[in-house]
């Protein structure tokens, strides 16, 4: 089944994206939700019109996102975590705990929009993915040592 989707899905795609799913997938949970629409002919001529009037728009949400991207380039954050003798953490390192520390460093970034491929559960060097935009990501490198 085709359909449209209404906002940003992680493991899907972005809002106006055009994407195939399974029919339980779209009927049962996308579409009642109201995360997406079926995407009939007269859907999708809607569609290439509103992206038409939105491209100016689209342009500087890219822009402003290149900008912060710009701006986080060459930041390097600290975590502090409680750690046994060994070095392993009690629990893990997470991206609302990056997310504080870009906020302290003076960068609001949303939590959602950080993903951190490997779970932090030692001490040492990693790397967090911010996805500012559908085309804009930065690597944040961050070193998670003993408090």
């Amino acid at each position: 089944m085709k359909i449209i989707l209404k906002e940003d899905i992680p493991s899907l795609g972005y809002k106006d994206d055009i994407v195939e799913v399974k029919n339980g997938y779209g009927r049962n949970y996308l579409i009642p939700q109201g995360k997406a629409i079926i995407a009939t002919p007269i859907a999708l001529k809607v569609l290439a019109e509103n992206q038409r009037q939105r491209a100016h728009k689209l342009e500087k949400m890219k822009a402003d996102a290149e900008a912060l991207a710009a701006s986080l380039e060459g930041v390097s954050l600290t975590i502090g975590a409680k750690t046994s003798s060994t070095g392993t953490i009690f629990g893990s390192v997470n991206n609302i705990q990056i997310a504080e520390a870009l906020e302290k460093e003076g960068h609001n970034i949303d939590r959602k929009l950080i993903v951190i491929k490997e779970p932090v559960k030692e001490v040492g060097d990693y790397k967090a993915t911010i996805k500012l935009h559908k085309d804009v990501t930065v690597e944040i490198p961050f070193t998670v040592v003993s408090e």
